[in-house]
């Protein structure tokens, strides 16, 4: 009997090493080293033992780049356009897509959705549960309304089966869910271990590679809202996508994390309803749902978000603190920006703020994690300190500097674009991002200081 090779392989970055030792020699973490076994190197493969027969099957020949032929594997639709945005435009066969989120987010749901569409379409679809029964699923089936006539089941968590029914069935699309609860037989550890679930995930994505099936993988997140599990999951997918959203709102946010058919932090908005998910075809009027009255510290900003332009309203509270140490909260903001800019704002802006408490809110769950929200921001926080309303017709985008300097963000035309279309009529901008040719119906104030922008307002 040969003698099983073992591997240390670090759970942050992924590294391999021959030997255990305390700590990773590229990422410098301590004690992250686990123990995969990688199976016996002399036995024999067997039918559907992809492994050991590489990504392009038995034999791969070598070929020049021109001579690829790119139309023989066509991008299809997901018949959700929302998804096929998040996935740069369809599904691409051979691909390995996972799937991030919550529970209770919607991973399952709209996956499902996605299968039953393709389903009833004429393609193979085959879903692989692992943490329901084929009962629970066909309920929901049931409840959302969808066809459920020509897609094909499998209540599986071994992944050599899944492979052996896939091969029989050859399915367009591949589910698994989730990748946690599964395992290999050549591994000895239990399902959700570290090396379950590097070997199974492995094991799937070789044989969607060699067989073009688009496969899914649904993985959990942990309480920080990371994906569970190696990271060195991330890195073997083509695409990994988080939906974002719990059970106290109606929407859920699918963002694009890593893309490699297409742009990455691309955004899609889906909202819940009794019939599953609802793609919104307008997320801009779903974020702009302001009060009539106006309000001291509300503005829109213009946010770029993937390869769309998405108008998001922007609110700040600022009052009298009663602590030495005043509070500084952001919610769908980095908090250390906030500070900064507060910083920036008493330095250049002449606003003394250090016995304030400062509250930020990105209306609508909305994560902004690109720096052209400053502006905003800042325009918020002097709105609500000197209590004096923002006119309901002003959008704003721009980053600021240390400086006090108000610098360009790109995809400016866009942008106000967008604000003309819903109707908005001024806007204070980067002078850099001034548009050349003027846009009817919209009045741009170009600004380079912060000075400036406070005087525009």
């Amino acid at each position: 009997m040969a003698k099983a090779k073992v591997a240390f392989v670090c759970t942050d970055c992924g590294t391999e090493h021959s030997q255990w030792q305390g700590q990773c020699v590229s990422c410098k973490e301590w004690n992250t080293l686990s123990q995969i076994n990688l199976g016996s190197s002399s036995s024999p493969a067997t039918k559907a033992d992809f492994r050991k027969q590489g990504y392009a099957g038995t034999k791969s020949n070598v070929q020049n780049l021109s001579d690829i032929d790119l139309e023989s594997l066509p991008r299809f639709g997901s018949t959700i356009g929302e998804l096929d945005r998040v996935l740069g435009g369809g599904l691409v066969p051979g691909s390995a897509v996972l799937i991030g989120g919550n529970p209770g987010a919607g991973k399952s749901t709209l996956l499902l959705q996605v299968m039953c569409m393709l389903a009833a379409s004429g393609k193979e679809a085959l879903y692989v549960t692992g943490e329901e029964s084929l009962q629970q699923v066909g309920m929901r089936a049931k409840r959302l309304n969808l066809p459920e006539q020509n897609l094909k089941m499998l209540a599986e968590t071994n992944v050599e089966q899944i492979c052996n029914a896939a091969q029989e069935h050859k399915p367009a699309l591949l589910v698994v869910d989730s990748i946690q609860v599964m395992h290999s037989s050549d591994v000895a550890s239990a399902p959700g271990s570290v090396s379950q679930v590097r070997e199974c995930a492995a094991y799937l994505i070789q044989y969607a590679k060699q067989t073009n099936t688009v496969l899914f993988l649904v993985g959990h997140v942990t309480k920080d809202g990371n994906l569970a599990g190696p990271k060195v999951l991330e890195h073997m997918i083509d695409c990994f996508i988080m939906l974002e959203g719990g059970s106290d709102s109606k929407y859920r946010i699918l963002r694009g994390q890593k893309n490699r058919f297409g742009a990455v932090n691309e955004l899609g908005v889906f909202a819940m309803t009794e019939r599953g998910l609802i793609e919104v075809k307008n997320p801009s009027a779903i974020f702009l749902a302001r009060t009539e009255e106006d309000t001291p510290g509300s503005i829109v900003v213009v946010l770029w978000e993937g390869t769309r332009p998405l108008l998001v309203e922007i609110q700040a509270l600022v009052d009298g603190s009663q602590l030495g140490n005043p509070r500084r909260v952001a919610v769908g903001l980095d908090q250390n920006r906030l500070a900064m800019l507060l910083a920036v704002l008493h330095r250049h802006g002449g606003l003394y703020m250090a016995d304030q408490d400062v509250y930020v809110n990105v209306v609508g769950g909305v994560k902004v994690t690109e720096t052209s929200a400053d502006l905003a921001l800042l325009l918020a926080i002097v709105s609500s300190f000197k209590d004096q309303s923002l006119p309901k017709d002003l959008v704003v985008f721009g980053e600021v500097g240390l400086a006090g300097e108000i610098r360009p963000v790109p995809g400016g035309q866009e942008r106000l674009q967008e604000a003309a279309k819903h109707g908005f009529t001024r806007a204070i901008v980067p002078k850099a991002n001034m548009p050349k040719a003027k846009i009817p119906g919209l009045t741009v104030v170009p600004v380079s200081k912060i000075d400036q922008a406070l005087e525009a307002i």
